[in-house]
């Protein structure tokens, strides 16, 4: 496997460089990326975030980062993280540090000099790999880059002992094998697991969420939510999300068929009915928006089949809105089963391409027709849009004014 990052855009971007050269200039070889855009820059992966370690201190980086003319936001500050923003361009730049005490929930840390200590506090060997200015790899634990070459998630010395430091490293170690394993999860890692998996009652409900939405938008989730189930995490912090069946026959579509993934609809799968979605989204803190869209998913309002005629799918389309039909769509396929792939296929570009009209009806219009302002002008609107749908959605305005006249003439 390469041992340097230095042929990676982001590495090379100015943006990175003016900052590196900034911190460097401060403490020549004091600062180094590390975890994530290393791994997933020797992993072939995409890079979103860019994470800097550094010896500085964050009075010190947000002193440098502001003389070279850089914005920073103190967002971590508690931990030693200073967000530095170069050019729109947000790069988090924490001190190294080592954990004074733990609780399973969050840490008190002291700031240190040392890689090794700074590594040590991590959860998995492959987010331990630091790369400094010349693009070089560092591996503190020994570990990082042939976890990172073999494709497997092995915690930082003792498995046990991580856990304990925070117990949302069992989701994660979930997470990261659904992203990057390419074999078995670690048996030792999954034994401090189920040792553990108690620990999961200590965790804020947010947290558990956001690692569920991150661990289902893997590209094939399966190993590992399967994994879950066999030590009882998904009993333990996911009882509602108990659709095994259909989230995993949706998963296989996504996965032979080259289909997008969205961890939304895979949620929606994995659930029952509406009211398992509406206690999942209680009990986990789901805003407003996430709760909605996985009630809507799991309706029966509207029949969806893979033979829905075009005129039917419009109809639905405009009753539940794009999203929603998708979701119903990708439910429907995966509880019928692969069969009919190249129809589904089609309800699913339909609800991408096909922009649902605005009836071409204004109140004022209506109340030009002759009907008094007050309900009357709701009910009006409403039946001249039962016929204009009914219709599929004429782009004619003057068959809409006529009936619109025959409708306000009925109710005269």
């Amino acid at each position: 496997m390469i041992k340097s990052i230095a042929f990676a855009d982001w590495f090379k971007a100015k943006e990175t460089q003016a900052l590196l050269a900034a911190l460097e200039a401060a403490r020549a070889g004091g600062s180094r990326f590390v975890g994530g855009c290393v791994r997933n820059t020797l992993m072939g992966r995409e890079v979103d975030d860019i994470d800097i370690a550094t010896q500085l201190t964050p009075d010190r980086v947000t002193e440098v980062a502001k003389a070279a003319g850089f914005a920073a936001h103190p967002t971590g500050i508690e931990h030693g993280t200073v967000t530095v923003v170069v050019n729109h361009k947000p790069f988090e730049v924490t001190t190294l540090r080592r954990d004074v005490s733990t609780d399973g929930r969050r840490a008190t840390v002291a700031f240190t000099e040392a890689w090794e200590e700074d590594a040590e506090r991590r959860d998995f060997r492959m987010n331990a790999l630091y790369a400094d200015a010349s693009g070089e790899v560092h591996d503190p634990t020994g570990g990082g880059l042939d976890d990172a070459r073999a494709g497997r998630v092995i915690f930082i010395g003792d498995a046990h002992t991580r856990l304990r430091e925070d117990y949302l490293r069992i989701l994660r170690f979930f997470r990261f094998n659904a992203w990057y394993a390419k074999g078995p999860l670690d048996p030792q890692g999954l034994h401090a697991c189920a040792d553990l998996v108690a620990g999961l009652d200590t965790l804020s409900v947010e947290r558990v969420w956001k690692e569920v939405k991150k661990l289902l938008g893997a590209p094939d989730p399966r190993a590992a939510w399967e994994a879950m189930k066999a030590i009882e995490v998904r009993a333990r912090a996911l009882p509602e999300m108990a659709n095994e069946a259909r989230l995993d026959m949706l998963c296989t579509l996504e996965a032979d068929l080259m289909l997008p993934v969205d961890p939304m609809t895979r949620v929606a799968a994995s659930l029952a009915d509406q009211e398992s979605a509406r206690a999942l989204a209680q009990r986990l803190k789901l805003s407003n928006e996430e709760r909605d869209r996985l009630v809507a998913a799991l309706g029966d309002d509207v029949k969806i089949t893979s033979y829905m005629s075009l005129r039917e799918m419009r109809r639905a389309i405009y009753k539940l809105g794009n999203e929603a039909f998708r979701d119903r769509v990708m439910l429907a396929w995966a509880a019928s089963g692969n069969d009919k792939a190249q129809a589904w296929r089609a309800l699913v570009a339909h609800a991408q391409m096909w922009t649902p009209p605005k009836l071409p009806l204004t109140g004022d219009e209506v109340m030009a027709a002759g009907v008094s302002a007050g309900p009357k002008v709701g009910l009006v609107m409403r039946e001249v849009e039962d016929w204009w749908i009914d219709a599929d959605f004429p782009d004619d305005k003057l068959s809409v004014i006529e009936r619109l006249k025959a409708v306000a003439q009925g109710m005269s």
